[in-house]
């Protein structure tokens, strides 16, 4: 394979794409001239300025008539996007108020919500929701809410993304009610010509019924991500919107107390080390223009985030965990270069930790935003000097730019990892995504890696990665999925995450759903088949094939359930194992077994969600049982956790193995500004507890406090050599961040 293979593709692939752009019709945002009593009563005079948005039923009836009445406005002045709705309930004891948790991810509560495409671009969004309560929670959408997303990790909703914004609720004996002021500053858009054009969805959630409407209308095809996707948004229209360019300068301040107990040299004695702290550090940002911001950020600490969850290997590749830290959140998904599943060109773990521990990151900065129609990305972080690991210097550069359509876009991408030792590795690829009719996408990547001690041939195949895919979005109707990915025997992104190199295969998934309609207890279901197969590159032989039919169903109450037959054949190269005393032979397997799940509504103060897979495995047999029990027991106290169950074993060798891993998550919620969370998880497999408890105090956006205690240690009343200390890692820690505005 060579490049110009690649090109010939690409040239292909532009003579399919249709050069017609489709009209959208605009809807123009009035400017009030009033001022808004902020308090979360839209009822003054100055409200009667704003436009009002007429909101029709998304689900469980598409396209029905709401159940409950609703008045959206919206409207803005200079500095701010001014949002009001006046959401009445014929019972107001039916409304859900669960939650005054900051960035809720749960859909117990009522809620209600604005999608912003701030760069009309048909692709990313911020979103904005509040509850009764007047909880806030906003979070950005990559990828058009499509799957992939940002380098993070987390898919295309990243919640972990803030920004500054204010909301004030209010209810009566009529429903509650909604203001919500977001600063133009906390936006980024393109003016052109004293006019700025946004995509904008609203949603309100009605818990009770299980209901959302929406404005504008949504098909329900589009799935169940499809009241999030911008590409269906309304377009609206401001003129003559100058924001501010504010500076904020946000300096922390740390301090505490850890105790770790390590091996000494020859493996005969915990040795105790006491680690106090005291440190600060910085964190500027600034917005060039209302569409370019740079993040500056020195002596940079996460000791705030939340412990990873625990999870079990049963496969023969790494674990992928995903991005919690907040420096990465903002506008991630611009540097999301998808190479299959969980890889990415960039993952952002890959800085500042090593092997799960954290490494201190000396300072670095981020530009993101947009310059004409060009989308950009630029980011450059340093770290120290880590054990065997010498201080290095990541850098990734990201450029995209919508083509032909509203929904194409063709972009590249580069990426450093500089080691002080003289160790390097270099990634480029390029990439496009083209509607080419209906909802039809094709897209393509292509890039290669460099790295210290390999042959480093720019037109070889060895280093290079491409991929290919042809895809309908819909869950109605026929739908699929086909593609070819090809990842040399070189091929090692070293500011990424690869589950495998050394492979090709194909993939194809195909499906047809059905939306019944309003006489029917299900709001859809659907048929789907997968298959997927991939060889190894250096010999030739197979690595993985699956055969999967499966069956998907949502009902308008809100219970789900998923089931699955796989046939699997398996090519394992090498032994790899699953425990000390449980492993998997090199050979080649042929084994089936099924997989299912099933959910509760989410919309009911106790839900959960069950999963089951089971039958063969390899040469034995394999149970995994997982349930996820949400308990919203009032809008200050939740519960939930997890219990995991992993059973293999292999009768002709002897072997078994059993792994439970549980968690547990208690949320106090004192007030949308004050809450305590501890988080309990436990893994036999390695002994393995770990307690996080975490006070916040956030008065207002860019001002925090953090009382944070971790502890890990092993709890089983097991005889080792050496003994084992009373715990393995303790920590207390004490951190403040104020944010000045200038």
């Amino acid at each position: 394979m060579r490049i110009c293979t690649y090109g010939l593709i690409l040239s292909f692939l532009l003579f399919l794409i249709p050069v017609n752009i489709l009209g959208q019709d605009t809807i123009k945002i009035g400017r009030i001239s009033g001022t808004v009593d902020f308090d979360g009563f839209p009822f003054e005079q100055v409200w009667d300025e704003a436009i009002r948005l007429p909101l029709i039923m998304y689900s469980p009836n598409s396209g029905a008539e709401p159940s409950e009445e609703s008045e959206v406005m919206i409207g803005y002045d200079q500095d701010f996007l001014w949002v009001g709705a006046r959401l009445y309930s014929a019972d107001p004891s039916d409304i859900v108020a669960t939650s005054k948790k900051r960035d809720e991810a749960s859909r117990n509560s009522d809620a209600f919500g604005i999608i912003l495409d701030t760069y009309d671009d048909n692709e990313n969004a911020l979103v904005f929701y509040t509850t009764p309560t007047g909880s806030r929670t906003d979070y950005t959408i990559s990828n058009d809410a499509a799957g992939g997303g940002g380098g993070g990790g987390r898919g295309p909703m990243n919640m972990s993304w803030n920004t500054f914004w204010d909301v004030e609720t209010s209810r009566d004996e009529q429903g509650w009610y909604v203001e919500m002021r977001i600063p133009f500053s906390s936006l980024r858009f393109q003016n052109k010509n004293g006019i700025t054009r946004m995509g904008m969805i609203i949603n309100r959630r009605i818990s009770s019924n299980n209901e959302m409407d929406t404005y504008p209308f949504i098909d329900p095809k589009y799935g169940f991500s499809a009241t999030m996707k911008p590409s269906l948004a309304q377009t609206i229209e401001f003129e003559n919107i100058m924001p501010v360019k504010p500076i904020y300068i946000s300096p922390y301040i740390i301090s505490g107390f850890s105790r770790i107990y390590d091996l000494n040299e020859e493996e005969t004695k915990y040795i105790k080390e006491d680690n106090p702290k005291l440190d600060a550090g910085l964190d500027l940002k600034y917005s060039f223009t209302s569409n370019l911001t740079l993040d500056l950020t020195a002596n940079t600490d996460f000791a705030q985030v939340e412990a990873d969850d625990q999870q079990v290997n049963l496969t023969r590749y790494s674990l992928f965990f995903p991005e919690k830290r907040m420096f990465f959140q903002e506008r991630s998904g611009i540097f999301n270069f998808n190479l299959g599943g969980r890889s990415n060109l960039f993952y952002s773990r890959q800085i500042g930790i090593v092997e799960g521990e954290q490494v201190r990151i000396y300072g670095g900065g981020r530009l993101v935003g947009r310059a004409g129609k060009w989308d950009i990305g630029i980011l450059d972080m340093q770290t120290e000097k880590s054990g065997e690991n010498p201080s290095e210097n990541f850098g990734i550069a990201r450029i995209r730019r919508q083509v032909v359509n509203p929904n194409s876009y063709v972009g590249g991408i580069f990426t450093s990892r500089l080691g002080t030792d003289g160790g390097y590795n270099i990634a480029y690829g390029v990439d496009g995504i083209f509607r080419i009719f209906g909802d039809d996408y094709v897209d393509f990547r292509l890039a290669q890696t460099y790295e210290t001690a390999t042959a480093n041939v720019p037109l070889s195949a060895n280093p290079t990665f491409a991929g290919i895919t042809w895809e309908r979005r819909s869950d109605k109707g026929f739908a699929y999925d086909l593609s070819y990915h090809y990842t040399g025997q070189e091929f090692n992104p070293g500011v990424g995450f690869l589950m495998r190199n050394d492979v090709q295969g194909i993939m194809t998934r195909l499906q047809y759903g059905w939306i019944p309609g309003e006489k029917s207890r299900f709001f859809n279901y659907r048929a789907m088949m997968q298959v997927r197969r991939s060889n190894r590159l250096s010999d030739g032989q197979l690595e993985t094939m699956e055969i999967s039919p499966g069956w998907n169903l949502l009902t308008k109450r809100g219970f789900g359930s998923f089931f699955e037959i796989q046939l699997m054949k398996e090519g394992v190269v090498e032994d790899f194992s699953l425990s000390d005393e449980v492993e998997v032979l090199a050979g080649e397997y042929t084994f089936v077994q099924v997989r299912g799940r099933f959910n509760t509504p989410q919309s009911k103060p106790i839900s959960s969600m069950i999963s089951i897979e089971g039958g063969e495995f390899y040469d034995g047999k394999r149970l995994t049982i997982e349930a996820r029990p949400i308990f919203n027991l009032s809008s200050s106290l939740q519960l939930s956790g997890s219990y995991e169950f992993n059973a293999v074993r292999f009768p002709d060798r002897d072997q078994r193995f059993n792994n439970h891993i549980t968690r547990l998550n208690v949320l106090y919620m004192y007030s949308t500004k004050l809450s305590a969370m501890v988080f309990l998880q436990y893994n036999n497999a390695n002994d393995a507890f770990i307690g996080n408890f975490r006070l916040r105090y956030n008065p207002r956006e860019g001002n925090d406090f953090y009382l944070v205690f971790n502890e890990y240690r092993g709890i089983l009343n097991i005889e080792s050599d050496p003994e084992n200390p009373p715990f393995f890692n303790r920590t207390v820690m004490v951190k403040y961040t104020h944010t000045f505005r200038i």
